[in-house]
């Protein structure tokens, strides 16, 4: 929900649906809800078709602080895209960066600007799956360029081809939680080696996920799970 506003939230329109036909939310029932800043312990006081309102109960602590993971993506096809998304989501990724790599299908950079949309929704369905504070920010695509020039405290490019550090050993013995770190993803056709070169000029690490050849979607998860975990331990 956008906010909460003298103790009292509300949703309307085709979210309060999915609530009241779907969910079967009924007055009554406590539930936790977020304005994309504090969670609340709330009750539903009214549930109509189109309009659910929630009293605030009480302001409940903030989670402990965790790593700022942002994903590097180039665009694959869709619907292994939607997948990665909203599995991203749900391990907690706070940003989502979508490029075009020399080796991803044609067209799909323009046709992603028609989706973003799309991609935002699962992005805040998949948050309130997994009870998040805050929504990860899904951008629109950008060039490799600027995807590379992202800043962060760490970065990290996943390369199939041999030769890159295991991801468990590049990982610093000093971890922050106000870190940003990056995790780079190449294409289903893997990176040139241009683009190689340039994200190894730009400071990235290469680095590997083991000797199996991994989809994109996989290899995305699997990385930002190790990151996560990690900046936790």
């Amino acid at each position: 929900m956008e906010q909460v506003r003298n103790g009292h939230a509300e949703i309307v329109g085709s979210d309060a649906v999915h609530l009241t036909r779907v969910l079967r939310v009924e007055a009554g029932r406590r539930y936790e809800i977020s304005d994309n800043r504090d969670v609340y312990l709330a009750e539903v006081e009214l549930a109509r078709w189109e309009h659910v309102r929630f009293r605030v109960l009480e302001k409940l602590p903030p989670a402990p602080a965790s790593v700022r993971l942002r994903l590097c993506a180039a665009l694959v096809k869709f619907d292994h895209f939607e997948w990665m998304i909203e599995k991203a989501t749900e391990l907690g990724v706070a940003e989502i960066v979508l490029f075009e790599a020399a080796r991803s299908e044609r067209g799909l950079e323009r046709a992603a600007l028609k989706r973003v949309e799309r991609w935002r929704r699962i992005a805040l369905e998949a948050s309130q799956q997994s009870r998040r504070e805050h929504l990860p920010d899904v951008r629109e695509p950008v060039s490799f360029e600027a995807a590379i020039a992202e800043a962060a405290a760490f970065r990290y490019a996943l390369d199939e081809e041999p030769g890159g550090q295991p991801l468990l050993c590049a990982l610093p013995a000093e971890r922050k939680t106000e870190n940003t770190v990056s995790l780079l993803i190449g294409p289903e056709g893997g990176w040139t080696g241009d683009e190689r070169s340039a994200f190894l000029a730009a400071g990235w690490m290469r680095v590997s996920l083991g000797p199996l050849i991994l989809r994109a979607e996989t290899a995305a998860l699997a990385g930002l799970a190790v990151l996560g975990q990690a900046w936790q331990a």
